[in-house]
């Protein structure tokens, strides 16, 4: 009765709906002036007025039609089963075992314009080098190139330079690395203090003398401990133009590793100190450690306004390709912008490394006897066995000319007679005496070539911002401007080889733990700042900010220069010492830590019902965090809530996306007698299961409580979990576990029921209302995948492989990936023990093998929470030697050799599996998702965390979940990988159907999402935070869920960050203003759409900010550059703003 009932109430509903809509469009026809001046001023003619009319009342009936028939599904989905519950009681199990639950009750719809879809065609601005191109036409064979060994040799004519001379620009630089041999605070007491205490003593001695700094980790460091002497000194430098700061980041990221949240957010951390210490504004990127440059990291540099960047670590035989067609400066495109705005001018230096053997022109041996730290006497020499002489007035005339046969063969590579060459190394300028060898030395050369007019040269000392403001100066046009003739190039640089068949493919997994716990942070920092900035400007809006603790402000920051640091290309890598390793990890905790602390201030002030009865005591928090570790290298305990029949516990749950979210949550509990209600009193279903130590040990304390929510859009709802007898909505967990008859018996501990029975080969299957997956009975392993509405199962198989590494003297270590051939086959004597939970709520199946556990759970909710399958797979490989576990996939898809890997979470970028190249440079990162597809279907792997990725064959994809290497790689690390942890690396599957009008041909450069994906991936990455409400003596106050968003936030749009801006006067307060970023994605609308349980409507990248926050004033609306350094005019408040699909953007905001 009740289901008929439920079905009749939406019938109607649907009725009142369609009459209601069509009113509605008649009427906003009439009188929208909005659509009448859509087609310019009226119409000479009635007929096209009416034809107008018409076609508007076309689309609206088209739009009403699929929210009609999405609530029509929605319907559907509660009827289909076609069972009635013998005891009028939901959930129960229908007579083809599936679950039949309680309504959420509320349709959903899903209205994407379809101006909002990136066709996979497109109309992309083109490129004259596709990167992809140039892979294709490669040899990638290692021809000895002479004196240059990866080139070739460069020859000139006497007369090239008579009518434009050679301009050259030496840029003296320092690489410091925050952390990789020695920890951060190590380098920077033994060396980083020293070379910046030097710059102010030696760069003022002659205003020629010019130098460049890139990491403010160790600039702000060595600030806070100056004097002001020192300080007002620096500030006079860098104002003059003598010190540049290049990129201006937090760090020099890795650009493989890092998820564009982290590069943005380390980059506004050192550009905001920059802009309050020094009031100094970045112009020029510099990046010559990061091993292979991503696409994402020039975007986010052109949105930052700067005007020209620097690469150096690339493929040597892109290098030599580019170096012989003259393109190693280039215009750096996005490969999916339709124009030239993303275009940013782009230097690569040609030859092996960024040191002074390798800068000056292409014969090292040469160029080391101008690296006048290698004078005879010091500690290190030229490994070309002729040492640098002191330049004195008999030998400076051969000196020079020696120079300048380098800088004019280097310079034969470039299109314009201006000439980069950068002078220093690794931690270089430490002693006083180098700068005088260096600066002396090199000043003298620099006289004796300028004095002699035929010789054609101007040589100077000069920063990198210089050397780029020349040559756009020489060729004519402003800066960041395109010269003319100069290529575009669209595409990325992965995957670096420096030498022979060494490719730097083994960091994208290297201590996956790191990998993981860094990704865990930055949505923790996320959170904590959404969540921060919301409850000052709320305190500030009923006038409590003196009650409010805004000191958290210290943990934020804290937390910021937590996650800038560790996106430095050793940290997040995995690349660094042991010891450094350890020091990274433990700031890693440190500063989670004091996130979840400042999420549970910003929580307990939010859902406060009476802001009167809020107090707060910083001993005696009001809300438990959702888990805790022990370490900083062991994983998260959840935190047990202890219920008791005296009354209820309280639980806060947190949704830090932007869109309402339906999806199933689990706490830990002490009792199967558990009820849970929503704050209204509904009693909700929930799934009881036990808790297991082992294949086959349950705990008798501990168990878990599933449920289904509904959560607002970056909110907080309020749960009361009950001790209660009697609750016909608690429903326990099927059990069965699949043995193989060597002795394991499962101990059932009453009141959870768990059956066991002998292994049968045969596949065995768990489903939901949207999927059915199959596994081997033998493996336990995923076998299929069959959708709901899709006659046809689809082959998913899910293998584990293992690399062995070579047997040659070089072998694979923290960078290299160097295998000993193709995978072999994981295997171990004995079979797995596989545990089979069903029920209401979820199912899953966990196969335990003895270096990894894997669990594939699907949940059965509507929407994004049941469209895919979560996969967690623990691996603990400390007791192996010289071996790498991957997982690989295994399907019927026909992907042919194409695949599609991201770029820092950002874009998707195709790649081609080369069988010219060997098996390890076909590896490539994947920081959040990689798929394969065919004309039918679309399989996509989202990741939690950073991961290196392949697909060697037709519809496979492969991921190395970890390694264990015994031994250094030769790259100056000096040590194996052999800190494994037992990491959990954590994955969802999605399995999509593309639709028909996709058959065409894929675009070979771009490639998109489809919105559930992008969804998904959002749920992965930004799981819901459980808050237990601490049980208070005194009893607790009333509580409301708090949802922050008065209208839904289109569902192309992504919140990146809603940042409290830095006081000016006091850097550990907020001052009144916010950051609010914003990335709209694209969207590929070619895969079949699905009700993805919220109200998801786009908006052609319009977005009323005004109308956005509840109870908030918006008294600022502030267009910036990416890190807030170039304002824009303030807009009016009620204005719209605008993005463009893939546009990240950034405003500034006051709200109280």
């Amino acid at each position: 009765m009740k289901l008929r009932k439920q079905v009749t109430v939406c019938g109607g509903a649907i009725f009142c709906v369609a009459v209601f809509s069509l009113y509605l469009m008649l009427d906003r026809v009439q009188h929208d002036p909005a659509r009448r001046q859509n087609g310019g001023n009226f119409p000479r003619s009635q007929i096209s007025v009416l034809q107008n009319r018409i076609e508007q009342l076309e689309q609206l009936l088209e739009e009403n039609h699929q929210i009609i028939s999405h609530i029509k599904d929605s319907v559907m989905e509660l009827t289909d089963t076609g069972a009635v519950s013998p005891s009028g009681h939901l959930p129960f199990r229908s007579a083809n075992g599936s679950w039949v639950l309680p309504f959420d009750g509320r349709p959903t719809f899903l209205a994407v314009k379809p101006q909002d879809c990136q066709s996979a065609l497109g109309s992309h601005g083109q490129a004259d080098v596709q990167m992809l191109d140039v892979y294709s036409i490669l040899k990638f064979d290692n021809p000895d190139g002479g004196v240059w060994k990866q080139g070739f040799e460069i020859t000139y004519e006497a007369d090239e330079w008579d009518n434009e001379p050679l301009q050259v620009f030496v840029v003296p630089h320092s690489h410091n690395d925050p952390g990789w041999i020695k920890t951060f605070d190590k380098y920077f007491t033994d060396q980083t203090q020293h070379i910046l205490n030097n710059i102010v003593v030696k760069l003022p001695e002659d205003p020629r003398r010019k130098f460049i700094w890139s990491e403010i980790s160790f600039f702000a460091k060595w600030w806070e401990t100056a004097d002001t002497y020192k300080q007002e000194a620096m500030r006079k430098l860098i104002l003059g133009g003598q010190l540049e700061i290049v990129t201006g980041g937090w760090v020099m990221t890795d650009e493989a590793n890092s998820h564009y949240f982290a590069m943005i957010d380390q980059l506004i951390e050192g550009h905001q100190w920059l802009e309050r210490n020094i009031g100094v504004t970045p112009r020029s990127g510099w990046a010559v450690d990061p091993f292979g440059h991503s696409a994402t990291m020039s975007y986010l540099l052109k949105k930052a306004n700067l005007t020209s960047m620097l690469i150096q670590r690339v493929h040597y035989s892109i290098k030599k390709h580019f170096a012989s067609t003259r393109s190693l400066e280039f215009m750096w495109r996005q490969a999916w912008d339709t124009g030239s705005k993303t275009d940013i001018f782009c230097h690569m230096m040609p030859f092996y490394s960024y040191d002074v053997p390798h800068t000056c022109g292409p014969d090292p041996k040469i160029c080391c006897q101008f690296d006048f730290k290698r004078l005879p006497g010091g500690r290190i020499n030229c490994p070309w066995k002729v040492p640098p002489k002191p330049v004195v007035e008999a030998n400076v005339a051969e000196r020079a000319n020696l120079l300048l046969d380098q800088y004019r063969k280097k310079s034969k590579l470039y299109r314009s007679k201006v000439l980069l060459v950068p002078l220093g190394d690794d931690f270089r300028y430490d002693k006083a005496l180098e700068w005088d060898q260096q600066f002396n030395n090199y000043q003298k050369l620099f006289d004796y070539m300028n004095s002699h007019p035929e010789l054609h040269v101007q040589a100077q000392f000069g920063t990198l911002t210089d050397y780029f403001s020349a040559v756009y100066k020489a060729k004519g046009v402003a800066q960041g401007s395109r010269p003319p003739e100069f290529p575009v190039l669209s595409g990325d640089f992965f995957a670096y080889a420096d030498r022979e068949d060494h490719y730097w493919t083994g960091y994208f997994t290297s201590r996956p733990f790191y990998k993981s716990l860094d990704r865990i942070l930055e949505s923790h920092l996320r959170g904590a700042e959404i969540l921060y900035s919301l409850a000052v400007a709320s305190a500030r809006h009923v006038g409590m900010e003196g009650r409010y603790p805004i000191s958290d402000y210290a943990l934020l920051v804290d937390a910021r220069q937590t996650v800038g640091l560790f996106q430095h290309h050793d940290a997040i890598t995995g690349t660094a010492k042991e010891n450094v390793v350890v020091d990274y990890g433990t700031r890693l905790l440190r500063s989670l830590i004091g996130l979840k602390r400042v999420i549970i201030n910003a929580a307990h002030f939010l859902v406060m019902k009476n802001k009167d009865f809020y107090r707060f005591y910083q001993t005696e928090p009001f809300l438990e965090t959702d888990d805790r570790r022990a370490t900083q290298d062991s994983l998260p305990q959840r935190t047990l809530i202890e219920l008791d029949p005296a009354g209820p516990r309280y639980l806060v749950l947190f949704n830090p996306i932007e869109q309402e979210r339906l999806c199933v949550v689990t706490v830990l509990v002490n009792t199967v007698r558990v009820r849970v209600l929503t704050e209204d009193g509904q009693t909700l279903p929930v799934q009881l299961s036990a808790q297991w130590s082992s294949a086959s040990q349950m705990s008798a304390e501990v168990f878990e409580a599933t449920f289904m929510v509904r959560l607002p859009a970056l909110g907080l709802a309020v749960f009361h979990l009950y001790d209660s007898a009697d609750s016909p909505l608690t429903l326990r967990s099927d059990t069965l576990l699949r043995l193989s008859g060597r002795g394991t018996s499962a101990r059932a501990l009453d009141p959870l029921p768990v059956r066991s029975q002998q292994a049968e080969p045969q596949t065995f299957f768990i489903s939901s209302q949207a999927l059915t997956l199959g596994f081997s009975g033998t493996t336990g392993l995923l076998e299929s995948i069959k959708r709901k509405d899709d006659p046809q199962e689809i082959k998913v198989q899910i293998q584990f492989m293992v690399y062995g590494t070579r047997p040659s003297k070089d072998k694979s270590g923290a960078y290299l990936f160097l295998p000993d051939g193709k995978a072999k086959p994981y295997n171990q004597k004995e079979p797995p023990v596989v545990r089979v939970v069903e029920g209401p709520l979820f199912s899953e199946v966990v196969a335990y093998y003895q270096h990894f556990q894997q669990t594939i759970r699907i949940h059965n909710v509507p929407g994004v929470d049941g469209l895919s399958i979560e996969i967690t797979t623990a691996v603990d490989i400390r007791d192996q030697t010289n071996k790498e576990l991957a997982m690989r996939l295994v399907t019927d898809i026909q992907s042919g050799d194409v695949f599609y890997t991201d770029l820092n979470g950002f874009q998707m970028q195709p790649r081609r599996h080369l069988m010219k190249l060997p098996l390890q440079a076909n590896f490539y990162p994947m920081p959040s998702q990689a798929y394969i597809q065919d004309s039918n279907n679309r399989l996509t792997l989202h990741t939690a965390q950073a991961l290196g990725v392949t697909s060697l064959e037709s519809g496979q994809l492969e991921v190395i979940m970890d390694r264990r290497l015994m031994q250094d790689d030769n790259r100056g690390l000096g040590q194996g990988l052999k800190d494994n942890k037992k990491t959990t690396n954590r994955f969802r599957l999605l399995l999509e159907r593309r639709s028909i009008g996709n058959m065409m041909m894929d675009s070979a450069t771009t490639s998109f999402p489809s919105i559930l994906s992008h969804m998904t991936n959002s749920f992965l990455n930004h799981e819901v935070l459980p808050l237990p409400v601490l049980p208070k003596r005194r009893g607790v106050p009333p509580l409301e869920t708090f949802a922050p968003l008065k209208s839904i936030l289109p569902c192309d749009f992504h919140l990146v960050n809603l940042r409290s801006i830095h006081s000016q006067k006091d850097p550990h307060a907020p001052s009144a203003y916010t950051a609010l970023i914003l990335h709209r994605l694209a969207l590929d609308c070619g895969l079949e759409a699905q009700n993805l349980g919220f109200n998801c409507t786009t908006s052609q990248g319009q977005l009323s900010v005004s109308g956005l926050f509840r109870t908030l004033d918006l008294q600022l609306l502030q267009p910036m550059s990416l890190t807030l350094m170039h304002p824009s005019t303030p807009l009016t408040n009620d204005s719209s703003i605008s993005l463009d699909p893939m546009e990240i953007s950034a405003f500034k905001l006051k709200l109280r």
